[in-house]
């Protein structure tokens, strides 16, 4: 991956989370944070990897987002100085459950 792709997945990381926790409305008793966020060669496009905590909240959480998704695209591209702004799509993140379930089973070998 080159350093200008790396150079904007940080960038993306950073605008949106700042935008999470100042601007979109999430459900009660959930904490959401971005993983991590990865744009095409291209930048045309960008996935943006969410955790949500607690677990059960994760289908409200990404409905609420994907509810709020061209807000979050507007107040992206506002504040981005870069052309083309990646258009954003948000997914659930399931390395970190993936790698929950493995440490348990290392867990109960022992």
């Amino acid at each position: 991956m080159n350093a200008r792709i790396l150079r904007v997945n940080q960038l993306l990381k950073k605008e949106l989370s700042s935008i999470f926790s100042r601007e979109v409305a999430f459900p009660d008793g959930s904490l959401v944070s971005i993983s991590r966020a990865e744009a095409t060669p291209n930048l045309q496009q960008a996935k943006i990897y969410i955790t949500v905590f607690p677990a059960d909240k994760k289908a409200e959480a990404l409905r609420s987002l994907k509810g709020q998704i061209y807000d979050i695209q507007q107040i992206l591209n506002k504040r981005l100085k870069m052309r083309p702004v990646p258009r954003i799509e948000i997914v659930l993140d399931t390395g970190e459950e993936k790698a929950h379930r493995i440490r348990e089973v290392l867990d109960s070998i022992e």
